[in-house]
This record gives C-alpha cells, sequence and structure tokens, in this order.
C-alpha cells in the first residue's frame, strides 16, 4: 500500500544526485546509529526472556499444590540418556579429516567481536577493503580510452538517466510491499505525462507520514544554512528519520530526531529502574509503548509532520503519545513540547502567514489552534463529530481552516470565532463529502477554491469552494484501492496536477485540466489574478 505522497517544487533537486560514498567518518557515524539500533534490539529480545520467565514461574506459583505439586521425576529421561550416550561411540581426533582442520568447523558458529569485545552489527565491515578510487584497486582493471585514460563509470546514457531537469517534478512516494517498506523517488515529466521511478530508500518501519524539507540538516548542514532537497518520515518506530534526497544508496538517514539519535540528550542508559512484581529491580523495557511521555522524545509512532516555511529550522511532529514536539533542525533536539490533546495527534499544519500559530488535530474529536511561542495563553480549541483525519489551512484565506472526519465530512472554520467549549463550534460551512472517512484532502495552493478529497470509498473527488459553500465539480476512481493520500503539485504552471496514492500500492498523476468541468471551473485566469494578488 501507499501510505503517503508529498512533492517536490521544481529547482531543489540537484541536476545529478551523488552516489552515497562510505569514507572513514560515514563509517564511525553508521556504526554508532547501528549500535543502538542492535543494542535496542538486543535488550528486547532479553526483556522478552524475561518477561517469559516470569510468567511461568508466576503460573507455577498461583497454581494449587505450589512448587511442590510441579516436580517432574527426570529419572528416567536421565537414564535413557546415559544408555544412549554408553552405546553411540564418541568421535575420536585422530577420525577428524586433516583436511578440515585449517577451517576451525567448531568454531565456526562463534559471533565476531569488535575491537571492544562488544558484539557490532558491522563490527567487520573494516575487513572489507576499500578504495577512494578504481586506480587504487588492484583487482578493478578498467577499460582504457585512445588516450590511455580510465573510462568514467557511469556512461553517458547511464548519467542522462539518473539526470533530473528543472523541468521535471519530484514525487515522494512512502510505500510497504510484502512487509518491506521503503520510499521511492519519482520523477514526472508533464509535457509527455511520463512517471518513473528514479530511486527509492529502505526504511526501518511502516511509514505513517513524509514531509518535505527545503534546508540542510545533519551531516550536510553548513554554517549559512543553505538550501537543501531532503525528506522527513515518521514511522511506527517514536523517532523521525531525514533523508537527504539529492544522494543515491544511502544507508542510514543524515539525520535521526529522537531517543535512538547520538544527538539526542536522554540516551538508552539512562533509562530508569523499575520494579517487578517479585520486588526486583530491572531496567523498564526498550519498548517505546511502555515509555510515559515526556519533553525530549517521542515514545509511540509519528503520526503527522510539518516543516515550518517561514522559519525553516523548525519541524513540527504529531504522536501516539497524544504530545506535539517542536524539532530544532540546526541542532537536531527538540526545543518544547506540547500537550494539547488528550488522544493520539494525527494531524499538524503552520499558518502560512503567521510562523508560530499551529494548526493539531487529534483522535479525541478536535482542533487546537495555538501560538506556540505563548501556548498556554493562545489557546483556541474546536469540535467535531468524529475522529479527525486530518487538518490545514486555506493558503488563500489563513483566517479559515479545513477539517476532514472519519465520518467522512469536511468543516471549515473560521479561526477568529473560537468557541467557548468544542461542543459549541460552529462551522461556517459543513460538507458530506463521502459516505466513509474522508482519508485524506488537499488544498490547490495556486487555484481558489478548488480541493481535493480522498475516501476509502476508492474516489476522488474535487470540489469547487464558493462563498455560499461547496459545490462537488467531478469524482473519479483512480484504481489505486482504498485513497490513502491525494497531493496537488506546487508549481504554478502545473496547478491542476493531483497525485493519488492507495491501499493496492499503486500511485497516479491525475492532470485535471484534461477535464472540462475542471476548466470551468478554475480557468488560467484564477491563477494569474492570485499570483498579481501575491
Amino acid at each position: 500500500m501507499i501510505s503517503g505522497t508529498t512533492w517536490v517544487p521544481r529547482g531543489f533537486a540537484a541536476e545529478f544526485p551523488t552516489q552515497y560514498e562510505l569514507d572513514d567518518g560515514e563509517l564511525d557515524r553508521i556504526s554508532k546509529l547501528a549500535q543502538l539500533r542492535l543494542d535496542d534490539a538486543l535488550e528486547d529480545l532479553e526483556n522478552a526472556h524475561e518477561d517469559e520467565a516470569g510468567e511461568i514461574e508466576e503460573d507455577f506459583e498461583n497454581r494449587d499444590g505450589g512448587e511442590d505439586a510441579f516436580v517432574i521425576d527426570v529419572t528416567a529421561d536421565e537414564k535413557m540418556k546415559e544408555e544412549v550416550e554408553s552405546v553411540e561411540p564418541k568421535p575420536q581426533a585422530a577420525d577428524i579429516d586433516d583436511d578440515l582442520k585449517e577451517y576451525d568447523l567448531e568454531n565456526y558458529d562463534a559471533e565476531a567481536a569488535t575491537e571492544e569485545g562488544s558484539l557490532s552489527m558491522f563490527s567487520n565491515i573494516k575487513s572489507l577493503a576499500y578504495y577512494r578510487s578504481a586506480d587504487e584497486d588492484p583487482y578493478i582493471v578498467l577499460p582504457k580510452s585512445k588516450d590511455g585514460q580510465p573510462i568514467d563509470d557511469l556512461d553517458e546514457e547511464e548519467s542522462e538517466e539518473l539526470q533530473i531537469l528543472d523541468t521535471d517534478s519530484l514525487l515522494l512516494v512512502t510505500k510497504t510491499e510484502d512487509n518491506l517498506s521503503h520510499m521511492e523517488v519519482y520523477v514526472y515529466e508533464e509535457s509527455e505525462a511520463n512517471l518513473y521511478v528514479h530511486h527509492d530508500i529502505l526504511l526501518p518501519s511502516f511509514p505513517l507520514c513524509i514531509e518535505w524539507l527545503d534546508v540542510r540538516v545533519g551531516r550536510t548542514r553548513t554554517a549559512d544554512n543553505q538550501q537543501g532537497n531532503f525528506a522527513a518520515i515518521g514511522t511506527f518506530e517514536p523517532t523521525i528519520e531525514i533523508w537527504n534526497l539529492d544522494v543515491i544508496d544511502e544507508m542510514y538517514p543524515d539525520a535521526i530526531l529522537g531517543n535512538a539519535s547520538p544527538h539526542s540528550d536522554v540516551m538508552p542508559d539512562e533509562e530508569p529502574m523499575v520494579k517487578t512484581k517479585k520486588g526486583k529491580k530491572k531496567k523498564a523495557k526498550k519498548i517505546h509503548s511502555k515509555q510515559k511521555a515526556n519533553d525530549k522524545f517521542h515514545v509511540d509512532a509519528v503520526l503527522a509532520l510539518s516543516s515550518n516555511r517561514l522559519h525553516r529550522n523548525l519541524l513540527a511532529s504529531g504522536s501516539a503519545d497524544k504530545t506535539i514536539k517542536l524539532w530544532d533542525l540546526s541542532t537536531l533536539n527538540c526545543a518544547r513540547s506540547y500537550a494539547f490533546h488528550d488522544d493520539k495527534v494525527c494531524s499538524l499544519a503552520w499558518h502560512p502567514e503567521e510562523g508560530t500559530v499551529l494548526l493539531t488535530g487529534s483522535y479525541d474529536r478536535t482542533v487546537v489552534a495555538s501560538d506556540m511561542r505563548l501556548p498556554d495563553t493562545q489557546y483556541r480549541r474546536w469540535g467535531v463529530d468524529a475522529d479527525v483525519e486530518s487538518a490545514k489551512w486555506d493558503s488563500h484565506d489563513p483566517n479559515y481552516f479545513y477539517v476532514s472526519t472519519e465520518g467522512g465530512r469536511v468543516y471549515y472554520f473560521d479561526a477568529r470565532n473560537a468557541p467557548s467549549s468544542p461542543a459549541k463550534a460552529k462551522p461556517v460551512w459543513t460538507l458530506q463529502a463521502h459516505d466513509s472517512e474522508v482519508s485524506t484532502f488537499d488544498v490547490n495552493k495556486h487555484i481558489k477554491g478548488l480541493i481535493a478529497t480522498g475516501s476509502t470509498d476508492q474516489q476522488v473527488k474535487l470540489w469547487s469552494i464558493s462563498p455560499t459553500g461547496p459545490s462537488m465539480i467531478t469524482s473519479r476512481n483512480m484504481g489505486v484501492g482504498k485513497v490513502f493520500s491525494v497531493s496537488w503539485l506546487p508549481d504554478k504552471d502545473a496547478a491542476r496536477t493531483l497525485a493519488v496514492g492507495g491501499s493496492n500500492g499503486v500511485v497516479q498523476v491525475w492532470d485535471t485540466k484534461t477535464n472540462g468541468a475542471v476548466r470551468m471551473a478554475a480557468d488560467d485566469e484564477d491563477i494569474e489574478d492570485e499570483d498579481d494578488e501575491d
């Protein structure tokens, strides 16, 4: 299935993406990250064994008769074992073939250790000799050109395949297939209506949200905070991975926000001790769902992400742990934590003009608009009839915002009229857009009053919003199954292009201007007039 899609505006992607290089510095970085994950896995396994042993012990103690009632007579088994050992001849050292001694097969399965003596996922990677250039590698013989110079690794044809033109648009798609999750980077050629996968990136867990970043982060960040091309991805893990879209075949993300990151102030070895039912102390489980919410990192799945286009170093995240975290991309640490909701936070949206105001939606059936500088004093809440699926500002009039719900409705609220209580919230208008939940919708940033909604009823609908209310333009089944993501292309000259993804694992790009009803509802003059106003 496809769980999320988002576009990269033209002009941000590198014309020729670079190939990933594993130098000494990168090797040290990924070794630390890999070791953190390995330590987590080992401790989870140890805790699982301890829990299983504890359950068995408690089961025995809780039964009638106590522990003495479950003494097992193993005398017969021991006698049988002794009889078998007495009959079977033991192999003698002389019987072992001398040719096999050099392979030391008895210790074949022994685990390799690092220089410090601990197990590491990449402990033996340095034993693989690598060279900075093919000329230094004695085992590689490159073909020579007529003048004796080696021919480049990528020929002209391969180089053209990787090239991204200024007229190309990038579409980021998070996809899961056969329990394998990855992000696919598509190139869309509008002139030829051609869509193809440029490269992909493996993900550690099922992706739940994706956000494009235009600022450099992690190991590629510089002092002048120059333009970047990155993707932030939230998954069922409590961390946020940030990947460089201009690098192919990366092994690990450029940065990780959360407790698994070396940049975090709270590292895994600082976990508290807890008491078991026996009164014994042991470390708390590393399983994130068992940890308590805190001000430093998420402890449950990351459901929503929103980057701040005005304050570019800020990234907001919403989680199933009911908290909202504000991340500083310059330090990779959590700057603030907020608890506006009583249930999972599933949607976030920064105000397009006031860069400190954040819109948040939750499964507690409320939407909150808050000034993140003074969240306690600037706190407004609206209620809806069902769990919130998504919330977005009206980019053409930021005094208003949209909310879609699990009940299939779309609400349009005036942010200036906050109710005294969520139950008393009165929308400007309410639209029953679909018979099942409106799992996704998007507001066209260049054509005023044009929105797209997608639902688990497998329909994509386009709506025209006027002062009197919404009216449907057209409806279409895109063949993607249940629709989980719709997103308008952000470039003005292709503003009617819509990407759609769903449960069938297929992404479709719909050029809606080919539809006569869409052309009648919004012609080219609408786009030009809007740009003049801006």
